[in-house]
């Protein structure tokens, strides 16, 4: 042991909830130690949803040029991935330099270090660096944020394989010709989408019956059909017995057929980075998925823990471990609220078109035994959909409690899908009634304007 130090707080994880969270808990005074072994920023900045958008932005680009025929003259597209590789390099990632973040976390009165944090029992943590063992000694607490990564499944002769998670594949300077997607979630499908626009042969294997399973099945199905329209293979309801290798990838399926390609991308869903944080020493259990939070981010069955971020189980979201991290902030600093509220959880994919989500769908809702009613608008019947011809297709989708009177849930589907669920957002959280929203003026010719269709369709 090099050392023991005494500090207010100490943040294990740095992704974008713990940074937050350690900068303003050091703002406002209180004594904070920093500790990640990896990139401060976490997933997001560097392997997630900045690099990955930037791809997909211009994916759009590229889609968006060929439409012009459609609409109004001819247009040459040339696709250059290099120009996509060095944005990523040079304006995302800094060449996944984390030093901006370091001093931005620095400057804010915070102490990082540079490690693996572990919980050593009651109000002590043990920091293992390569100068040796830290102890630090906690006066007030432990906030655990260490996040997620990528999942890879035990699929026999895969562990051998030079396989790519969503890691690899924002680092690439160069494309391969042919791409198995493993995976039909938000990440594979967007991933699959722009690959596929710059040219590369893609297919998408899923296990489930379809791709984007936690959605609404017309989600899924729009952007199924828009996938296949674009040239991209969708296997969804089989999975993958086997994977080889030998200069390119053979993938067997469960159906008895096989995939051959240059290149394999594992999107498999995300596991938690919980089994070496000495969860045990806090009397919690270290194989668990998740942990129990209560609305103050405190962790249930413990004293001096807090815990935000993926590891939470409420949401794999940049924005959940923004919000989870300032209502800790708020009870480590004693104020007294707004506590954590999932009600309008809202969550986006950026294929295209876009799918906007926010609270149940109709078959959660059910299965919690509302009386349910729901309402849906297809997009290209719109006004501003109709107007939009080309790549128009998607849906809005409202889920009500029918007996108080008020929205559980939406889905928007479509060229701005992301964008025309935030007022949705807005009606789940606030609870406003349906009335209310049916009495509402919506701008024409918009695609929001769908919503009030939507509204008027539900019995």
């Amino acid at each position: 042991m090099t050392g023991q130090r005494e500090a207010d707080v100490v943040v294990i994880g740095l992704g974008p909830g713990g940074e937050h969270l350690a900068a303003s808990l050091a703002r406002a005074g209180l004594s904070v130690v920093g500790v990640d072994r990896r990139l401060v920023g976490g997933e997001c900045p560097y392997f997630g949803c900045i690099p990955s958008k930037m791809m997909i932005r211009a994916a759009d680009a590229l889609a968006e040029a060929r439409r012009v025929p459609l609409l109004g003259g001819t247009a040459e597209v040339a696709p250059d991935w290099t120009t996509v590789a060095d944005r990523i390099r040079d304006e995302a990632t800094d060449d996944w330099d984390d030093r901006v973040a370091v001093e931005r976390l620095e400057k804010s009165g915070a102490r990082f270090v540079r490690g693996h944090a572990r919980l050593a029992g009651a109000g002590r943590v043990v920091i293992e660096t390569d100068g040796g063992d830290q102890e630090v000694v906690v006066r007030r607490g432990v906030v655990l944020n260490t996040g997620t990564e990528p999942a890879v499944p035990p699929i026999d002769g895969l562990a051998g394989t030079p396989y790519w998670t969503n890691r690899d594949a924002v680092r690439l300077r160069e494309l391969p010709s042919s791409l198995v997607v493993l995976g039909g979630g938000a990440i594979g499908c967007e991933l699959a989408q722009a690959f596929s626009r710059f040219g590369v042969e893609v297919v998408v294997v899923e296990a489930g019956e379809r791709i984007l399973g936690p959605e609404e099945p017309e989600a899924s199905a729009v952007v199924a059909r828009a996938l296949e329209a674009e040239g991209i293979a969708v296997r969804a309801g089989t999975g993958v017995t086997s994977v080889a290798h030998d200069g390119a990838f053979r993938v067997g399926l469960a159906d008895g057929t096989s995939l051959d390609a240059q290149a394999l991308l594992v999107a498999a869903g995300r596991r938690t980075n919980l089994g070496d944080v000495g969860l045990d020493t806090a009397g919690l259990d270290p194989s668990a998925r998740s942990i129990d939070v209560d609305e103050r981010m405190r962790v249930r069955g413990t004293d001096g823990v807090w815990a935000v971020g993926d590891i939470t189980g409420k949401g794999a979201f940049t924005h959940m471990s923004m919000y989870q991290a300032q209502v800790a902030i708020r009870d480590l600093t004693g104020e007294d609220g707004p506590w954590a509220d999932y009600r309008a959880v809202a969550r986006a994919t950026f294929t295209d078109p876009e799918v906007g989500s926010v609270g149940m769908t109709e078959d959660q809702a059910r299965g919690a035994g509302l009386r349910v009613g729901t309402g849906s608008a297809p997009l290209p019947e719109s006004s501003r959909g109709w107007i939009h011809k080309a790549g128009n297709d998607g849906l809005v989708k409202v889920v009500a409690d029918l007996d108080r009177g008020v929205l559980v849930g939406a889905t928007a589907v479509g060229p701005a899908g992301g964008e025309i669920i935030g007022m949705l957002v807005t009606a789940v959280h606030a609870e406003v009634p349906l009335a209310t929203l049916r009495g509402m003026h919506f701008a024409y010719p918009t695609f929001h304007r769908a919503i009030e269709t939507a509204l008027s369709d539900v019995s």
